[in-house]
């Protein structure tokens, strides 16, 4: 993993997250989700949450100079979604409140090489420094393998009613921690 180098996401990084969502979500998410489903998703669903960067809680991981990849966690009650979809900016409590795993996109040229993992430890480091004891995310179905290899358990499978009333299947997934 020496080829990657990981980093809190900054506001000027915003333009090139914008242009990795498709990508990902295209490239990464077609065998699982059809194109309508993946279209009306961008937005709602799969977007920015410049709360995470304001927070310091979102990085990006870089190979070669460019932006490979993207992730981050939050202490806040917002379960998905970015700046376009309903928010609740509401602090969680990490003695009762899980943390929330958030909004993991790869460029389908790096998939495959660790670097939701690298995003993941990351992410697990920090919630536990804050005190959480539990972590929890909103999978994808692609995503819900890379979720499971690390210890996340389905709680759950739901569909997600998107503009125009396309569905998209989610899995609610939980993980406990420990320090």
């Amino acid at each position: 993993m020496d080829q990657f180098s990981i980093r809190p996401a900054q506001t000027s990084d915003i333009p090139a997250i914008t242009d990795l969502l498709p990508l990902s979500i295209h490239g990464l998410q077609a065998d699982t989700y059809s194109r309508a489903q993946r279209e009306a998703a961008l937005g709602p669903v799969f977007g920015v949450d410049t709360r995470l960067i304001e927070d310091g809680t979102y990085f990006v991981v870089e190979a070669k100079g460019e932006l490979a990849g993207c992730g981050g966690w939050s202490f806040r009650a917002t379960p998905f979604g970015g700046d376009a979809s309903a928010r609740d900016d509401a602090e969680l409590d990490p003695a009762t409140d899980a943390a929330r795993i958030r909004a993991f996109f790869v460029h389908p040229a790096w998939s495959r090489r660790g670097i939701g993992s690298l995003i993941m430890a990351r992410c697990e480091i920090e919630a536990i420094a804050r005190g959480f004891r539990r972590l929890e995310l909103t999978a994808t179905l692609a995503g819900e393998p890379l979720y499971a290899r690390h210890g996340f358990e389905a709680l759950r499978r739901f569909d997600f009613q998107l503009p125009g009333g396309e569905g998209l299947p989610l899995v609610l997934m939980e993980k406990r921690l420990t320090k």
